[in-house]
């Protein structure tokens, strides 16, 4: 009687296994800003925040698609389903100018959203 030798298989589905794993928690953010860096403690919360980013030319982006800034809070809105309650992350890259970061977190807080938050890197991280 002759066997299917599985080792083969086994070997390729461990370094799969591997590379999945590395490769998963890189794909978690989707537009690359330049944070700046300060010292602060993380905020720890269960819930995924949505995340507002705005790229070096002004370009705003909720999540991963990009946005005009008339329609971003009726995005929020259809989004969050009109939870105030809700998480806002703002992401701005660290040239961008400090007035366009919060005309978006200023739009973004009076349309009723109270956790709204910036996002920066800490020093110590690449």
């Amino acid at each position: 009687m002759s066997e299917i030798n599985v080792t083969p298989f086994v070997d390729v589905m461990l370094v799969l296994l591997i590379v999945f794993m590395v490769t998963a928690p890189l794909l978690t953010v989707g537009i690359p800003v330049d944070l700046p860096k300060v010292k602060a403690s993380a905020l720890t919360d269960q819930k995924d925040p949505l995340e507002i980013t705005v790229k070096i030319g002004g370009e705003v982006y909720l999540g991963e698609s990009k946005v005009e800034l008339e329609n971003l809070i009726a995005r929020l809105n259809a989004i969050t389903e009109l939870n105030k309650e809700a998480r806002i992350y703002v992401r701005g890259d660290r040239v961008v100018a400090y007035g366009r970061i919060m005309e978006i977190m200023s739009l973004v807080n009076s349309a009723g959203y109270i956790k709204v938050a910036l996002v920066t890197q800490n020093p110590n991280e690449n």
